[in-house]
């Protein structure tokens, strides 16, 4: 019985003896930064932990705006050691909650793609100048109309390492060049009505013919808006929330980023 005390008691002071292990501790932060004359706001997130720097990742909303979707999804990417920053696409305050203002402001915001490159860029460009981030290693992912914002800065060549949609459209006037080095990571859901085979086709075509990187992976059972918990409370038919696609496609992109640009954790 001393004897097993004993070896407790030592067991107990080697663990005494060890640095006390450091918790992830994700930061968050609401950004104001401008794009000519229109304000906007962003919102970073990042593992306080982690020392150094790491990738980052842009992170672009769904049609209805920049919401706390947005923002849960830069949270999870800290999370997983990257600094992501939800950028604003609309101006800051302009939230949809129906479908008519979301279209609205999805046209104000890409009527021209200058304006749409633009309001892009001076989001990379608050995320490149942060202190934590790692500017050779940016990766950009969208969200319904925001996977459409992240194709079309592929088309036109952005200095990306990787491109990644969630339930995004995936046509556009752009068409991808060849010589683009990001890899494309298109994660759709299979019952999407808003998507539908004929673009999927499309969009691989397009591809193909550039000589891009990418792979489609799709899920089935999955309709429009399957990563957004809230997406059955907005009264549009083909939106609906779907917990197994949305961890799945979570972690393919995680996969995806670790091999693209490594993380800390």
């Amino acid at each position: 019985m001393r004897t097993r005390l004993t070896n407790l008691l030592r067991a107990c002071l080697v663990l005494l003896a060890i640095p006390s292990i450091t918790r992830a501790e994700v930061k968050t932060q609401a950004l104001d930064y401008k794009e000519g004359d229109t304000p906007l706001q962003g919102f970073v997130a990042w593992d306080d932990s982690i020392q150094g720097k790491r990738p980052g990742v842009l992170v672009v909303h769904e049609w209805w705006g920049h919401n706390q979707h947005t923002r849960d999804q830069a949270v999870r990417l800290a999370k997983a050691g990257y600094v992501a920053f939800a950028l604003d696409m609309y101006g800051k305050g302009k939230v949809a909650t129906h479908p008519d203002d979301a279209k609205k402001f999805v046209a104000e915001a890409t009527n021209s793609f200058p304006r749409e490159k633009a309001r892009f860029d001076a989001a990379l460009a608050q995320l490149k100048k942060r202190p934590e981030v790692d500017a050779k290693k940016i990766a950009a992912i969208g969200y319904c109309f925001g996977g459409a914002v992240v194709l079309d800065m592929l088309r036109s060549g952005e200095p990306l390492a990787l491109v990644a949609t969630f339930h995004g459209a995936l046509g556009s006037k752009l068409k991808a060049k060849p010589g683009s080095k990001a890899r494309v990571l298109i994660l759709h859901g299979k019952d999407d009505p808003m998507i539908p085979p004929e673009q999927v086709a499309a969009f691989k075509q397009e591809m193909d013919a550039a000589k891009v990187r990418y792979e489609v992976v799709e899920y089935p059972g999955a309709k429009h808006g399957f990563t957004n918990p809230a997406a059955d409370k907005a009264g549009v038919p083909g939106l609906a929330y779907n917990a197994k696609a949305d961890e799945a496609s979570f972690a393919a992109l995680r996969k995806a980023l670790e091999e693209e640009l490594g993380a800390k954790r």
